[in-house]
């Protein structure tokens, strides 16, 4: 018996340091949960993907087949994509966004090809071997500003952070991952590059995925992924 509920307290820890990130932030004000996002296959487990190859790490919605409701954005302003709790572990974020091909609504497309270019990203400090930290650990949200030049339509946007704890082998990092609808109004006419296909843009083996943060201490950090397009 209580060993039973030893392993259900264990059970009960590894959830609540897992998270999601079911709503925007526009305007200042957080949406509903799931309404803006589409639904994760996690929504109750709160599981990260840990294979960059799967489907299922582009919008992880393989079992929910989601769609969301798509918001509108102004091109300049501040677009936050907020978390069920905070961002527990230690790790760096990324967000992606893709626009839909001309004359289909973002709700009807899945975000397939080499259509995904970086906006934002949150990456860990080092100091040459002393010390590594990471500004994303314990935030409640990521806020970024759309791009000006952007170009007017509808997006993906989609989160994702990296958990690092146990990245020190192959699979070991975690991914928490979810994919917003948004309206661009107001845009530009920039061009985002570069453009990466998800899942392609890792193979897991990146020094900014597969690495050891705790021992020895990195001397630097690497970010995976493209640069960031800022417009």
């Amino acid at each position: 018996m209580l060993g039973s509920l030893v392993a259900l307290a264990a059970l009960a820890a590894q959830v609540s340091a897992h998270y999601t990130f079911p709503s925007l932030i526009v305007n200042g004000k957080e949406t509903e949960a799931w309404v803006n996002v589409r639904k994760t296959n996690n929504h109750y487990s709160q599981a990260p993907v840990t294979d960059v190859t799967s489907a299922d790490f582009r919008c992880y919605t393989s079992q929910t087949n989601a769609k969301a409701e798509t918001i509108d954005v102004a091109a300049g302003s501040t677009l936050g994509i907020a978390c069920d709790q905070t961002i527990y572990h230690p790790g760096v974020v990324n967000v992606y966004m893709a626009r839909a091909p001309t004359g289909k609504p973002v709700a009807d497309w899945d975000g397939a090809g080499r259509v995904w270019f970086k906006t934002h990203e949150i990456t860990a400090v080092t100091d040459g071997g002393k010390s590594i930290t990471f500004p994303a650990e314990g935030v409640p949200s990521v806020n970024f500003t759309v791009p000006r030049a952007l170009p007017s339509g509808e997006y993906l946007v989609r989160m994702e952070a990296i958990a690092l704890h146990s990245a020190e082998r192959k699979g070991g990092a975690q991914f928490y991952i979810s994919c917003g609808q948004i309206n661009v109004t107001g845009g530009g006419s920039g061009t985002p590059s570069p453009l990466v296909e998800i899942p392609g843009v890792y193979t897991g083996e990146e020094p900014g995925i597969m690495i050891d943060i705790n021992w020895p201490i990195p001397q630097n950090y690497t970010q995976p992924g493209p640069a960031v397009w800022r417009g």
